[in-house]
């Protein structure tokens, strides 16, 4: 097993085993960071599904009351009226379907999120191969496919993220940064599980939160006391 820096040691020493009440995480999590930036904090879910069948898939939006504290780059691929409106809407990069084609394949990927109007993706499907391991291939069912790219973009910019579960059960996100106050965390906390909550699958069986685990960048993590998370 690698050996961890001494920062990550003398950090590690102040993180109790057991749990933490999400209020006293939130709390907590200010002052695990050592680094010299502003670190974003982090959560990891472990849910009691089988990701393999797809009536057991998890995924979603959710906007976060106080964004993710990060710029986000937002490309939008549209044509006609729609282009002009993406670039109304303060998108970072506009593209047409063969030309986002051409760019990306080529290997552009300056943009943190993307989305696109109805009709351009026949044209962009190749984009999938690219895009859809990153998270980034644009869907209807979360938002990111619409006729309504100006809200679209807004969203994004304004805090909304995608989550997704993995083959391990685990759905990752950010709740923001280090420097955001306790009070901005929790609530961007409530909203993430709130949302993995509602987007729970008919089919999963059990419980559903089987771990939850909040960190930021560089640093532990500090377990949250899932009875805690039931009273809220």
């Amino acid at each position: 097993m690698a050996r961890r820096g001494k920062n990550y040691r003398k950090v590690a020493e102040t993180c109790t085993e057991g749990t933490s009440t999400v209020g006293e995480a939130m709390a907590r999590v200010g002052g695990l960071g050592w680094a010299k930036f502003d670190e974003t904090v982090e959560i990891a879910v472990l849910l009691g599904v089988d990701p393999r069948h797809a009536d057991q898939m998890v995924r979603g939006t959710v906007t976060l009351p106080h964004g993710t504290g990060k710029q986000v780059r937002v490309l939008a691929i549209a044509g006609g009226e729609k282009f002009k409106e993406a670039e109304e809407a303060g998108a970072d990069v506009v593209m047409s379907g063969p030309e986002a084609v051409e760019k990306i394949t080529g290997g552009f990927l300056e943009f943190d999120a993307v989305v696109a109007t109805p009709d351009v993706m026949r044209d962009i499907g190749r984009l999938g191969k690219v895009l859809g391991p990153r998270g980034l291939m644009p869907n209807p069912k979360t938002g990111s496919v619409t006729m309504d790219i100006a809200k679209a973009i807004s969203d994004v910019k304004g805090g909304r993220v995608e989550f997704r579960v993995n083959k391990l059960k685990i759905v990752h996100g950010v709740l923001g940064k280090q420097s955001f106050s306790s009070e901005q965390l929790e609530e961007n906390f409530q909203a993430f599980v709130g949302a993995i909550q509602r987007a729970k699958p008919a089919a999963a069986k059990g419980r559903y939160i089987r771990s939850l685990h909040i960190g930021t960048t560089m640093s532990p993590s500090i377990k949250i006391d899932l009875g805690d998370l039931e009273k809220n």
